[in-house]
């Protein structure tokens, strides 16, 4: 049986977080921040058919938004039957419940 797929989409506030995340990072350590970047941009691509895998996010504990950890950050997703939308990039050290209601 043939492995459902979904498209992958970035919010504009993601894909802003993690250019932010790999700015701070890169200076320090470019390679460091490149390697960050692919990372996440892997974990994201591979939500395509692996959308389950992520926790729960226990904030929330809506079984539809996820999120797995990318060296010390969350990439935070919501799964939708035909997409997964990326929706944040933070820091594991933020507060959850700040950056979730925009703070």
């Amino acid at each position: 049986m043939a492995t459902q797929r979904r498209e992958v989409i970035w919010t504009l506030r993601a894909r802003d977080a993690l250019d932010e995340a790999a700015a701070y990072v890169a200076q320090d350590s470019p390679k460091t921040a490149v390697d960050l970047v692919e990372r996440a941009l892997d974990a994201a691509d591979s939500l395509d058919t692996l959308s389950e895998r992520g926790h729960i996010v226990s904030e929330l504990d809506i079984p539809a938004v996820r999120e797995i950890f990318v060296h010390k950050y969350r990439l935070v997703y919501e799964v939708a039957p035909s997409k997964i939308t990326v929706i944040g990039f933070l820091h594991g050290a933020r507060d959850f419940n700040r950056w979730w209601r925009g703070e």
